[in-house]
């Protein structure tokens, strides 16, 4: 209802504004260290959002190793816009600075990256985003709030997939933005109500229920990555464990100075890495749950090659490194030996 003609009470019309989503993306804001939040309909709708800021002819610089939604959506919609993307190894940050035109105005970054938990220096890559007058925006989701916070590092967007650990219950779709600047906020939340990728009152409470949760569920999270991640590592049958707490890793220093912990997610190999030995071992685990999300409380396998990356052409993965044998782990909070045990069952 208004008071009058044209002069509402705060809340006009759903798709621009509810009360339970203005409560979420003042969490949202609040947790990563931020002034404005913006909520979607989903991961996906955020990121569709971010690239909404440019025009034909605009160039945006990303990873070469990233989530495979985000590819498709790069490389299958925008592209044919006149949108350019450039893919690079992000890790390294002098390719970053090679790739910069006159006509880059966003980098994206994902770090750790899915899969292969690379770590990214967001304070040096938002000093080459600053420098040439575009906008850095990370990915934050699979280290979450609890983790890492961009914006504090010199980040201008923070995109979650609130999906995964925000919501924490595998039980809602949604996406999020963090921002500091005012004017940016107004050009996200025009995009946000003129698209209409908006999530409903219901959705909103399921992500403040699992942030109220979310730093308690991280700690076990990232006890339990740990143990997983050991002891793969000395597992007789597997042949590389993609994790960024290792020391030798070589985004360990990187992770240990942004990041307060390593979080659950985990990538390995096999040294059988046939495709009907990995097929097997995906299909034998009892607890861990084959299936394609993460950052649940619950365990999942995945298998990045034919589930998630699925839409990245095969050679642009291999060539990045995701492996056809690639088995994706997003440890939940259930007993460490537990999930210890059942992996072990399925590799023997």
């Amino acid at each position: 209802m208004q008071e009058a003609p044209g002069v509402n009470k705060g809340f006009e019309y759903a798709r621009s504004q509810n009360p339970t989503r203005k409560a979420l993306e003042e969490a949202l804001a609040t947790i990563e260290n931020g002034k404005f939040g913006l909520a979607f309909s989903s991961g996906v709708a955020a990121t569709d959002a971010v690239i909404k800021l440019l025009k034909p002819g605009d160039e945006v610089i990303t990873a070469s190793d990233m989530y495979g939604g985000t590819y498709r959506l790069f490389s299958k919609i925008y592209e044919k816009f006149g949108i350019r993307f450039i893919y690079v190894d992000t890790t390294v940050p002098s390719n970053i600075s090679a790739a910069v035109t006159s006509n880059t105005k966003l980098i994206w970054l994902e770090t750790p990256t899915n899969p292969l938990m690379n770590i990214t220096d967001i304070a040096v890559v938002s000093a080459i985003a600053k420098k040439a007058g575009a906008l850095l925006c990370v990915d934050n989701t699979f280290a979450s709030p609890a983790l890492q916070n961009p914006l504090d590092l010199g980040a201008d967007i923070v995109m979650h997939s609130s999906t995964k650990y925000l919501g924490g219950h595998s039980d809602v779709i949604q996406g999020a933005l963090v921002m500091n600047d005012a004017d940016l906020r107004e050009q996200l939340y025009f995009i946000q109500k003129s698209c209409g990728a908006v999530p409903g009152p219901m959705d909103c409470f399921l992500v403040l229920r699992g942030i109220k949760t979310l730093h308690v569920r991280m700690r076990q999270h990232c006890e339990n990555g740990a143990a997983i991640a050991h002891w793969l590592r000395q597992h007789p049958k597997v042949s590389r464990v993609y994790w960024p707490g290792f020391e030798e890793n070589a985004g360990y220093a990187i992770a240990k100075t942004q990041m307060s912990g390593f979080g659950g997610m985990i990538s390995f190999e096999l040294k059988d890495d046939s495709a009907e030995n990995v097929k097997r071992v995906l299909s034998s685990t009892k607890i861990f749950s084959l299936a394609e999300s993460l950052g649940g409380v619950e365990s999942l396998i995945n298998h990045p090659a034919t589930m998630t990356h699925a839409s990245i052409p095969r050679e642009e993965r291999i060539k990045n490194g995701l492996s056809d044998g690639l088995i994706r782990l997003s440890v939940g909070i259930e007993d460490a030996d537990d999930l210890i045990a059942d992996l072990n069952n399925a590799i023997q």
